[in-house]
């Protein structure tokens, strides 16, 4: 098991200041979120929370090597480029069901949506929306596992972690048409 401290930084982007957290070993994100870099290692699983963390600045963290690809993906996505965080190595840990819902959502492109109903379709289990839901809440890598284009049925907004002004946010950088309370519903899948 590595005991190298993890690796973070915050990064601005036009819904705030996001937090990424990486393993210094594989350059893999483990932890990211629109909060503290504190806050997002607290939510880690305590195996990674324990090994502790360098925080760096942002130029700092633009030249260390288990930072800069993560870093440079978010300022592009940032700068409009927003498919930039697809190719980012991204894990966290979760029962098999939950690895296919979250690995469903990385499939959902930039400025589209899908459903609860739809997301857990995708995931093999198109009764398990529930399921879905709770794979949704259960996301510590966002935006690189894009949970904020998950919506309700008929293109409401739902929930999310970090508000719904960060959702809404983050759906109108992508380019999907948004209302005060949903998703118009010709961009929903």
């Amino acid at each position: 098991m590595n005991t190298l401290p993890l690796t973070a930084t915050a990064v601005p982007t036009p819904a705030g200041p996001l937090a990424v957290v990486v393993t210094p070993e594989d350059a893999v994100v483990r932890g990211a979120g629109f909060e503290s870099v504190e806050r997002t290692i607290a939510r880690l699983p305590a195996e990674l929370a324990e090994r502790g963390v360098r925080t760096l600045s942002l130029a700092d963290a633009a030249q260390d090597p288990s930072l800069a690809a993560a870093v440079a993906a978010v300022q592009r996505y940032a700068a409009g480029d927003v498919d930039a965080l697809d190719a980012i190595p991204a894990e966290q840990p979760g029962a098999p069901f939950f690895q296919a819902v979250w690995t469903a959502m990385r499939a959902i492109p930039a400025g589209r949506t899908a459903s609860y109903a739809e997301l857990a379709a995708s995931a093999g289990r198109p009764a398990a929306v529930r399921a879905a839901g709770g794979a949704c809440a259960r996301n510590r890598l966002a935006p690189f596992v894009p949970c904020h284009r998950v919506l309700r049925t008929g293109g409401g907004l739902g929930g999310y972690f970090y508000g719904l002004a960060t959702k809404r946010a983050l759906l109108t950088h992508e380019g999907a048409v948004v209302g005060p309370d949903r998703v118009a519903a010709s961009d929903a899948r």
